[in-house]
């Protein structure tokens, strides 16, 4: 009500607002009468777009389906059909409901400017409150055992893969940053040649994950071995999941890149996103591998 009593308020100041001449009022102009009419279409088009979207639903559903479904199918119950139900209903709920939030905050509008910028950095605080709930877990253990540290079962774990994952991933920091100086520039090509390879460095440091786990699940090491691996999987693979969710970002840029299209706040969100996970990679380093 407040949004339509704002547009008849604006329509009644375009009758008002014309100058008197000669003590009789003109009529309102033509290009007055245009411009009221761009604001109706423009207030009709944006209204209740964000209201109507269905993809907050479905990405709750789908979150549903993987996480508590799915994961305790496979990890508390042990049963291999929940966990495919969970799991084959949950990911492809997920995908289409970011997809299509993506789609909708690429190709619409923004009905207030400026909101997501401020948004994310309330978000990133949430996300800064989960990885410091998992640090202090491992501060205590690590605390607690004193010298006895790491637990008896825990295999040599090498230093070198974390230093050249964080190589990797700092430089896809530097990548994205020219990326975003070319969208500045209003160089699309270059933009979209700078976002690729920070997506391709993001699936490198990606295949570093997978490889450093295959080697250490045929070591004997995994979550339940002890007090460390449980820290070790859930931190790094907490990490990694915000990995895969940036990378699943630059995607979604890229692919209206290539057609032209883009949006610099979902752009901007994307680039400071990926410069968080960025950052609490080096507190992973240095707490889970060298201390």
């Amino acid at each position: 009500m407040l949004s339509g009593w704002l547009l008849h308020t604006e329509y009644l100041s375009f009758q008002v607002s014309v100058f008197v001449s000669k003590g009789k009022t003109k009529t309102m102009s033509t290009e007055a009468t245009h411009q009221i009419h761009d604001i109706t279409h423009e207030h009709h088009i944006h209204e209740h777009h964000w209201e109507t979207s269905w993809a907050p639903l479905v990405l709750v559903a789908g979150i549903f389906f993987l996480v508590p479904i799915g994961f305790s199918g496979h990890f508390v119950y042990e049963n291999q059909l929940m966990t495919i139900i969970g799991a084959g209903l949950g990911v492809p709920l997920i995908l289409a409901g970011v997809a299509k939030w993506v789609e909708e905050g690429m190709s619409h509008k923004n009905l207030v400017e400026g909101v997501s910028i401020v948004g994310l950095p309330i978000f990133i605080v949430s996300e800064i409150f989960i990885f410091l709930g998992l640090f202090a877990s491992y501060w205590t253990m690590r605390l607690s055992a004193g010298i006895n540290w790491p637990p008896e079962g825990t295999p040599e774990i090498s230093t070198t893969i974390p230093l050249i994952m964080t190589v990797i991933l700092v430089s896809s920091s530097f990548t994205m940053h020219n990326a975003e100086v070319k969208l500045d520039d209003g160089d699309n090509s270059g933009f979209n040649k700078w976002l690729i390879i920070t997506i391709l460095l993001g699936c490198v440091f990606l295949g570093f994950t997978v490889f450093e786990y295959n080697h250490l699940i045929h070591a004997g090491f995994v979550p339940g071995t002890n007090s460390y691996s449980s820290a070790f999987f859930s931190i790094t693979g907490f990490h990694a999941s915000h990995v895969f969710i940036g990378l699943g970002l630059f995607v979604a840029v890229l692919i209206p890149a290539l057609k032209g299209k883009t949006n610099d706040s979902f752009v901007a969100c994307a680039s400071v996103y990926w410069h968080f996970v960025d950052v609490v990679w080096f507190f992973v380093v240095s707490q889970i591998y060298f201390w």
